[in-house]
C-alpha cells in the first residue's frame, strides 16, 4: 500500500483511526497535500470532499453528532483554519469530539510575508479540549512514540466524561506530494482507559438526604441531550414524589406525561400573584443548553436555596447564579445513586402544581388553535403534525426552535438545534452532516436568514436523499419582532430585522435539491405527501413557505395572551 513519504503524518493519521476516528472531511488546498494523500490511501479511512470550510466542519460535527464518534476535519493553511471556528465554539459548547487538523507552513515562514500563512497556533485556545503540533517526520522510535503519546492524549480528552473539538496543528514542507509505498499499518488497538464505577462520597449522600428530606419544593431542569432510555425510567421513578417538579425541553428528548414540556407556555399561564408558590427551593439541573430565556429569568430570580448541577461538563456554569454543588458525574449515575438512598416522599404538591397548570393551558389551547390566523405559528403547528413517525427533527435557531418550544414533543422524534452558542450559521450543514450518517427520515425546520446565511451547504455531493428542508421565508428576521426591544426603535426593518425579497428556487436548481412552496395552509397541505415520498434525484427536498410579517409577532402575543387568562 501507498502513502505519503512523511512518515509522521502516515503515522499520525493512522493513530486517528486507532483512536476512533472512522470519517473525515476535507476541503481542497495545497498544504494539506500530504494529509490527503494519507487519508484517502488509508485502507479503512472513510474521507468526503466539501469546498466551503464552514460548512465543511458543520457537517463534521453533524456526523459526529449521529456516529457519536470522533470525526475530522482537514484545511489548508492560513485563514481556511478561521472558517472552523463557528463549528469548533458550537462542538465546544455542544461537547461534541471535532477533530480539526490544520496545515501549516513551517515555523520559520510564520510572518514572513509567505503566501496562505497565519499564526495558526493557539487560535482555538478558548475553545477547545486540547491542541498539539504533529511533526511531519518521525525519525526514530522514540520520535514515534512521543508523537502517538501526544494524539492518544488528544483523542482521550475528545472522547472523555467531558468530550469536545480538540485541535491538531500540522507544519508541512515542500514537496508535498511525494508518496512512498509501505508493508502495511498495525490494527491492533490502542488500550482503553479503564471506565471507573461511579459512587458518591458519604458527605455527599448525606448532603443530599438532609435538603432532599427537608425541602418541599424541588425542580429538576432538563437542557438538551440525547435521547436516554434510563435517564427517563430513573426520572419517571422519582415523579412519585408530588414535590418534585420536572421541566424539560423538546430538545432534551425526554416524554413523559408527569413532565412540563412546554416551559414558556406554562410559565406564561403563572400570574404574578401565585408565582413564589412555583418557585423551587431546590434546583437540580442536567444536560446541555436551556432555549427559554423566561426560565432562565425566573429562576435567577427564586432566590434557589440550593441548586445542584449534574455532569462532567462545565461544572463551574452557573446559568442561574445559584450554584452550589457540581456532582461531576453522568445524570444516570447520580440518579441511580439518588434512589439508593433513604429520602422520603413529600405530601407537598409542588410537583403537581406545575403539572395541573401545563394540564389547563393545554386543555384551553384546543378552544384557540382553530382561530390562529396563517403565520409562522400555524406554520410550525400545521409542519409539526406532518412530519413522519420516528423522524430526526433539527430546528434552526432565533424564532423557529422557540416556536417549536410552543408544541408537545412527539414520543418518537429526536430533536436536535445548535444550542450550544444558538449561532444561526451552520444549521443546514449539521442537519445535513447528520442525515448523511442516519437511515431515517431528518427534518430540518429553519427560518430564511438562517438558511440564506448558510446556502453554501447545499454545494455539497454528500447530501442524501432522507433530508427534508422547510424554509419559512417570513422576509427577514423575524425574531426581532418578537422579542423586548428592536420593535420600539427606528432601526428594526433595516438593521435588525434586515427585510428582504430573497428566495430559495434557484438556489435549490443551481445544486439539484427538488424545490416546492407554498403560501397558504391549504398550499403545505397539499404538498405534504409529495414531499416525503422518496426524491428521484436522491438528493434533499426544500419546502419554502412564505409567511406574512407583519401578522407573526402579532399572533404570537395573541397566544400568550391566551394562556395568560388560562388560570
Amino acid at each position: 500500500m501507498i502513502t505519503t513519504d512523511k512518515s509522521g503524518i502516515a503515522l499520525f493519521i493512522h493513530q486517528c483511526y486507532l483512536n476512533g476516528m472512522k470519517n473525515i472531511v476535507c476541503s481542497p488546498g495545497s498544504r494539506n497535500a500530504a494529509l490527503v494523500i494519507a487519508i484517502d490511501e488509508h485502507p479503512k479511512m472513510n474521507a468526503i470532499v466539501i469546498h466551503d470550510e464552514r460548512a465543511a466542519a458543520f457537517f463534521a460535527m453533524g456526523m459526529s453528532q449521529q456516529l457519536k464518534e470522533p470525526v475530522g476535519v482537514v484545511c489548508t493553511s492560513g485563514s481556511a483554519m478561521l472558517n472552523y471556528y463557528p463549528a469548533v465554539a458550537e462542538a465546544y459548547y455542544q461537547c461534541i469530539p471535532l477533530v480539526v487538523i490544520s496545515a501549516d507552513r513551517p515555523e520559520e515562514w510564520i510572518n514572513q510575508g509567505d503566501g496562505q500563512t497565519i499564526v495558526q497556533k493557539n487560535v482555538y485556545e478558548n475553545h477547545i479540549r486540547f491542541e498539539c503540533l504533529i511533526a511531519e517526520f518521525t525519525e526514530s522510535d522514540s520520535d514515534k512514540l512521543e508523537q502517538i503519546a501526544k494524539i492518544n492524549s488528544g483523542f482521550q480528552m475528545a472522547n472523555g466524561s467531558w468530550k469536545g473539538p480538540i485541535h491538531f496543528n500540522v507544519p508541512i514542507s515542500e514537496p508535498m506530494y511525494a508518496i512512498v509505498e509501505i508493508d502495511s499499518f498495525d490494527f491492533s488497538k490502542n488500550n482503553q482507559p479503564s471506565k471507573l464505577d461511579f459512587s458518591l462520597f458519604s458527605e455527599e449522600k448525606e448532603m443530599i438526604t438532609d435538603v432532599w428530606n427537608s425541602t418541599e419544593k424541588k425542580l429538576i431542569l432538563c437542557g438538551q441531550m440525547d435521547k436516554n432510555g434510563l435517564l427517563l425510567q430513573q426520572l419517571n421513578e422519582l415523579a412519585v414524589d408530588s414535590s418534585v417538579a420536572f421541566l424539560v425541553e423538546n430538545t432534551s428528548n425526554l416524554k413523559s406525561n408527569k413532565f412540563v414540556h412546554c416551559i414558556d407556555r406554562t410559565l406564561a399561564g403563572i400570574s404574578e400573584d401565585e408565582i413564589n408558590s412555583f418557585k423551587p427551593d431546590v434546583l437540580i439541573s442536567i444536560g446541555g443548553a436551556i432555549v427559554s430565556k423566561k426560565i432562565k429569568s425566573f429562576l435567577r430570580k427564586s432566590n434557589v436555596k440550593a441548586h445542584w448541577r449534574i455532569g462532567a461538563e462545565f461544572p463551574e456554569m452557573n446559568t442561574f447564579q445559584s450554584l452550589s454543588y457540581s456532582f461531576e458525574c453522568k445524570p444516570t449515575d447520580f440518579f441511580s445513586e439518588l434512589l439508593k438512598l433513604d429520602v422520603k416522599k413529600h405530601l407537598s404538591s409542588f410537583g403537581n402544581k406545575w403539572k395541573q397548570r401545563d394540564f389547563e393551558i393545554q386543555d384551553r389551547l384546543t378552544d384557540f388553535s382553530p382561530s390562529i390566523e396563517y403565520s409562522d405559528l400555524k406554520v410550525v403547528e400545521t409542519i409539526l403534525d406532518y412530519i413522519p413517525e420516528d423522524s430526526i427533527v433539527h430546528m434552526g435557531n432565533s424564532s423557529v426552535v422557540r416556536y417549536c418550544q410552543l408544541f408537545d414533543p412527539i414520543t418518537s422524534f429526536n430533536y436536535y438545534s445548535n444550542r450550544g452558542t444558538s449561532g444561526i450559521d451552520g444549521c443546514t450543514s449539521t442537519a445535513a452532516g447528520y442525515a448523511s450518517q442516519s437511515k431515517k427520515c431528518n427534518v430540518l425546520l429553519t427560518g430564511d436568514v438562517s438558511f440564506f446565511y448558510d446556502s453554501n451547504a447545499l454545494w455539497n455531493d454528500n447530501l442524501t436523499g432522507n433530508l427534508r428542508i422547510i424554509l419559512i421565508n417570513n422576509s427577514g428576521g423575524g425574531i426581532f419582532r418578537i422579542i423586548d426591544g428592536p420593535s420600539s426603535t427606528g432601526q428594526l426593518e433595516k438593521f435588525f430585522e434586515a427585510k428582504h425579497n430573497y428566495k430559495a428556487e434557484k438556489l435549490c436548481e443551481a445544486f439539484s435539491i427538488d424545490y416546492s412552496s407554498a403560501r397558504t395552509l391549504k398550499e403545505i397541505e397539499d404538498e405534504m405527501s409529495a414531499f416525503y415520498q422518496e426524491s428521484e434525484n436522491r438528493r434533499p427536498k426544500l419546502l419554502e413557505i412564505f409567511t406574512p410579517a407583519e401578522v407573526n409577532d402579532k399572533t404570537l402575543k395573541q397566544f400568550f395572551n391566551f394562556i395568560g387568562k388560562a388560570k
